[in-house]
């Protein structure tokens, strides 16, 4: 038992550890820059959703077997001229699928893009499988592209009448370049000579710092319209190769990104990550744990003699309740004025916490005040 509990105190101790070092270098180095075009988008540039039906044919008995994908196959074959006469078609080697696709901005006739097939019936696997052309609607109910081709498929399923073995995701595969466009849509980002950005993360601060890099580096002008929406004029700009180069010039500068204090909680996998902003007020942590072992040990009753019994077992359960304080002078650290998100780290090393009593600790922290920042649990 002892050497149990060793190794857990150990393991704990080198993640509280490895947790300090990584916000240690988190706040010691300074917040790096960032291209415009990495942090913002100009409106009108955006990607299209496009979705479909289509049938997979070539399935090794992998199918979904219903009926519903029978009357599928042969309308298909009717549309062919062959379907006539024909009786009802065994459907396990075909399957019924939806098909997804983004249609990026600025894709012309003829280029082709990638599919997503995912089994709609209750197929199997689709390994080895092929889709009929299919075409690919937008939210308008317009058909902007067809899709054909064999399908690729990550994962695999063997098994027989006792035990199945999978390996990733069967019934989900891709066609690389696998749709073909055949409509174009328009993309519109330049009205009355001026382009608008605008942010992935909206915050004051940050468009400001674009706006004041575009005007002192370009001759284009700029102005905060809220905080998620930057207004640049080009200004007099007829050629559209130099419209081009001015907004190439414009994404290509350099801003340092403000961010809030922000401390995200993974409680599923116990990760804590914080931002180079998050503060702490002075505020005493007190950590401790008890631990209830039980040990089952069953006692054996034997009857007296000429007793008529019978040999019996009788539950017996042993408890024993262990505290565990790794300091020996108590679990109480007092935590100053100005600390950091490392230093917490390292006092709840010494604490001897692991990833769960990090974020019970964080979350008490911030209920009580002392911790400036926005507590987000995922």
């Amino acid at each position: 038992m002892l050497g149990r509990k060793a190794v857990q105190w150990r393991q704990a101790v080198l993640l509280a550890v490895a947790l300090a070092i990584g916000f240690s270098v988190l706040f010691c180095h300074p917040a790096r820059a960032a291209r415009i075009k990495d942090i913002t988008v100009v409106r009108g540039i955006r990607p299209n959703q496009l979705y479909g039906f289509g049938l997979v044919t070539g399935l090794a008995g992998t199918g979904d077997g219903a009926d519903f994908t029978s009357e599928v196959a042969r309308n298909m074959l009717l549309k062919l001229g062959v379907g006539r006469g024909l009786s009802k078609l065994d459907s396990k080697n075909l399957a019924v699928v939806i098909l997804t696709a983004e249609l990026p901005p600025f894709a012309r006739k003829g280029m082709t893009i990638d599919v997503t097939v995912s089994a709609l019936g209750e197929s199997e696997s689709l390994r080895g499988g092929t889709l009929l052309l299919a075409p690919l609607t937008g939210a308008d109910g317009q058909v902007y592209a067809v899709a054909q081709g064999p399908i690729s498929v990550g994962g695999f399923t063997f098994g027989g009448a006792a035990a199945t073995v999978q390996q990733g995701h069967p019934t989900v595969g891709i066609i690389p370049n696998g749709a073909t466009v055949e409509i174009e849509v328009g993309a519109r980002f330049v009205e009355d000579g001026s382009i608008t950005l605008c942010l992935h993360d909206p915050d004051f601060t940050t468009a400001t710092r674009i706006a004041e890099a575009v005007n002192r580096n370009t001759k284009a002008k700029a102005s905060v319209e809220d905080a998620g929406t930057v207004c640049v004029v080009l200004r007099q700009l007829v050629d559209p190769n130099e419209i081009m180069e001015r907004i190439s010039d414009i994404q290509t500068l350099e801003v340092v990104p403000d961010s809030r204090a922000i401390v995200v909680i993974n409680e599923r996998t116990g990760t804590v990550v914080a931002g180079q902003h998050v503060s702490i007020s002075p505020v005493a942590v007190s950590h401790g744990s008890l631990t209830v072992i039980t040990r089952e040990l069953p006692v054996v009753s034997q009857p007296a003699p000429l007793s008529s019994g019978t040999t019996t077992t009788v539950p017996n359960t042993e408890m024993t309740i262990i505290e565990e304080s790794p300091l020996k002078e108590g679990g109480l650290t007092v935590l100053n004025s100005g600390t950091t998100v490392s230093e917490v780290a390292r006092a709840l090393n010494l604490l001897g916490a692991g990833p769960r009593d990090i974020i019970s600790i964080f979350q008490a922290m911030k209920e009580a005040g002392a911790l400036h920042a926005e507590l987000r649990i995922i």
